[in-house]
């Protein structure tokens, strides 16, 4: 009889441990505040996103959901940082192209895979870039930007949000497309740049179009094209860089939600369609929209597989370039 009860003991014992080692069962979360990693400082796409998402998601999941920003090595700090959180759900990241598909090319050891590393749970939309000037810049266009180029004594320095940032690669595939050689000044973020792109310090930028939106309109700076293969409806004014003699410059600046390796399956289903339903509100569409995040829609798996669409060719092509940072 006293065996009998010890094995019952020791049974609801494991059972109760197992359920311990488990506290993220879709019934139980979330249970505290959730916190979205974004790899940029405030002010950028991503932080916007973030905010936008996480003040419209806190009321639907019943918990704060809390922005936490870790900038540093072209987002590569913050994500690593996800990598490494357990996957229960209460650590997210606003994920996009540079920490995922640019910035790991180009350290040896970045801390993390990109594909292995994380659960890929919704795709957010895309923003593209925008070549951007300082106003004491002459030209008045693309074709314009590029002749003043050529005529500098030395190479042109322009600034981007960092090292291994989308902007990064299209000031490089610029310079190679054109034959113009430029000299990078990678910052901690759009902000500061945009401070020194404004001050004077610098003259040019590659730069997600989020982060320009409000200094174009206003006319502190001059946009000269946006990398996209239609005209952004925040600035419609600003022509592609196909109808500005540059069609190869495309490149998009892709942002979606992501979290560690081995989320469990209820909870990226949940955060998924939580995501999907505010996205389709006019009213978070157009609040994005307004600053130049064009929002869309992918089921879980279609998203997972075209992160791994773009690690493989747009990584694959950042390698290519030769580009290094360790």
């Amino acid at each position: 009889m006293l065996k009998r009860g010890l094995q019952i003991l020791a049974a609801g014992l494991c059972l109760a441990l197992g359920q311990w080692a488990h506290p993220a069962r879709a019934e139980g979360w979330p249970a505290r505040p959730i916190r979205i990693v974004v790899v940029f400082p405030p002010g950028g796409a991503s932080d916007i996103a973030a905010r936008v998402l996480g003040e419209a998601l806190a009321p639907r999941l019943g918990q704060r959901v809390v922005v936490d920003n870790r900038p540093g090595a072209g987002g590569t700090l913050a994500a690593a940082h996800v990598a490494q959180q357990p996957a229960d759900g209460y650590t997210l990241m606003l994920s996009n192209t540079a920490p995922i598909v640019t910035s790991p090319p180009l350290y040896s050891r970045p801390g993390y895979d990109p594909l292995t590393s994380f659960t890929h749970i919704a795709y957010i939309g895309a923003t593209p870039m925008v070549v951007v000037t300082n106003l004491q810049v002459p030209a008045q266009d693309l074709k314009g930007l590029m002749a003043w180029m050529r005529a500098q004594p030395q190479p042109v320095t322009y600034g981007t949000s960092g090292a291994g940032s989308v902007g990064h690669v299209v000031g490089t595939m610029f310079a190679q497309q054109t034959g113009i050689p430029l000299n990078h000044a990678p910052y901690r973020g759009s902000q500061p740049m945009q401070a020194d792109l404004l001050g004077g310090s610098i003259l040019l930028s590659f730069d997600t179009l989020p982060e320009n939106v409000e200094n174009i309109r206003a006319g502190r700076l001059r946009a000269h094209a946006v990398t996209a293969p239609s005209r952004a409806p925040s600035v419609p004014e600003v022509p592609t860089v196909g109808e500005a003699g540059l069609p190869n410059l495309l490149a998009q600046n892709w942002l979606g939600l992501t979290g560690p390796a081995n989320l469990p399956p209820e909870i990226t289903a949940r955060l998924h369609d939580e995501l999907n339903l505010l996205l389709q509100t006019p009213a978070i569409q157009e609040r994005l929209a307004g600053v130049g995040i064009i929002t869309g829609t992918r089921t879980q798996p279609e998203f997972a597989a075209y992160v791994a669409e773009q690690v493989n060719t747009i990584g694959a092509a950042v390698r290519a370039m030769g580009i290094r940072n360790d």
